[in-house]
């Protein structure tokens, strides 16, 4: 067989808050990928380097580790009111599988950078702030992305911080409209705290809450945990990490997020398991002290069955959401009573986050969640793709 070389594919590295990916202007995908999904799929893995049974994603753009294997498709929006249509692509790193259920907080931060720099919004300004109408595809939610035009381009540079990422950016402010639609159910199962079935495991209270992304919260007490815990403390304990996955699987059944455990197994991105505590002194991954009253509480949390280093923007909202009404687990970690914003302790420092929530005939509306991030480029060009990778 004569041999094939490898086909380019135009592409942008980008960070998003905590995270990091390819970001890919769906035209320039090729028209195989456009058209079959499965193709589609086949393509994302090779570039990221998956599947991988080393777990290194050596041969690829992921970073091995879930903040950093993902892929992001950005497109003109056909949905009335907003700009750019958004797919987020978590790809598994050594399983065959590409996970599509949710959606990526943090990187959502640099889809609206992206889209203004591959000519999708119009009427962009040359200087102020461009609010960017993101629809994000995989849960078919609204996010606006607001983003600073300094003489017609980007500002990417300033001199907000966020734990987690070892430079400074310009500030960028998200607002996740209606996280949960009116229609559907915030709390899956009726009730702001729930007794947690877990077979081999326990029972332990539980809320489960679908703003943002849907996820399951647990008091690090029940589970053996402070909530101080770093990413050395758990990500090699297979033991822990298995407990934490049967919790995860248990919650997802609860929540009708699957019928039979093994749909977990493909489903992997949702729903996160977290787990609260309150305020207390605790030393970040950097060695930065943060004392305990200038938190309201502590919040841990697992992406792809590995406790994050910072945390998944999705699970903000949530945070913020749960934080915001009274009885749920967070919202009592957090010292109850009303809230319209907490300040949580991750595993990299502290993040703040707030939401917007009133009863409508005794369900819990909410109108929007906000935090903030930043984005930039790191690279842009194109990736290269062997041969035969979408046969």
């Amino acid at each position: 067989m004569a041999y094939q070389p490898q086909f380019k594919v135009k592409a942008t590295y980008m960070r998003g808050g905590t995270s990091k990916g390819t970001f890919f202007n769906i035209a320039d995908l090729p028209k195989e990928a456009q058209e079959n999904p499965a193709k589609r799929d086949k393509l994302l893995q090779r570039i990221v380097g998956s599947p991988d049974v080393y777990k290194q994603q050596m041969d690829g753009m992921g970073g091995a580790t879930s903040s950093t294997s993902k892929a992001i498709l950005v497109g003109k929006s056909s949905v009335p009111n907003h700009d750019v249509d958004y797919y987020f692509c978590q790809v598994a790193i050594d399983k065959d599988f590409v996970d599509m259920s949710g959606n990526c907080g943090n990187l959502s931060s640099a889809v609206g950078p992206f889209a203004i720099k591959e000519g999708l919004v119009d009427n962009v300004p040359q200087n102020g702030v461009c609010c960017v109408r993101i629809w994000q595809a995989n849960i078919k939610k609204t996010i606006l992305c607001y983003v600073t035009m300094e003489n017609g381009m980007v500002k990417e540079m300033g001199d907000y911080y966020i734990d987690g990422v070892a430079f400074p950016a310009e500030e960028i402010v998200l607002e996740f409209a209606e996280p949960v639609d009116p229609s559907e159910e915030l709390f899956p199962t009726g009730n702001l705290v729930d007794d947690l079935e877990v077979p081999g495991i326990g029972t332990f209270k539980a809320t489960m809450i679908t703003a943002g992304i849907p996820t399951v919260f647990v008091n690090a007490c029940d589970i053996g945990y402070k909530g101080t815990e770093l990413q050395v403390d758990i990500n090699n304990d297979a033991e822990a990490l298995a407990r934490f996955e049967k919790i995860r699987v248990a919650g997802a059944l609860k929540m009708g997020l699957i019928s039979d455990p093994k749909e977990a197994e493909t489903k992997q991105h949702t729903p996160k398991i977290a787990f609260v505590a309150p305020a207390s002194d605790f030393t970040t991954s950097s060695g930065k002290e943060v004392k305990a009253n200038e938190i309201d509480l502590h919040v841990r949390a697992l992406s792809m069955q590995k406790l994050h280093h910072a945390m998944m923007g999705t699970a903000s909202v949530a945070i913020g959401v749960a934080a915001c009404i009274e009885g749920t687990l967070v919202n009592i970690a957090a010292g109850g009573g009303e809230k319209a914003a907490v300040e949580f302790g991750h595993p990299s420092g502290t993040l703040k986050v707030g939401a917007v929530i009133k009863q409508e005939n005794g369900k819990y509306v909410v109108d929007k969640a906000t935090m903030s991030r930043s984005a930039r480029i790191i690279m842009e060009g194109y990736v290269h793709v062997p041969a035969g990778t979408m046969d």
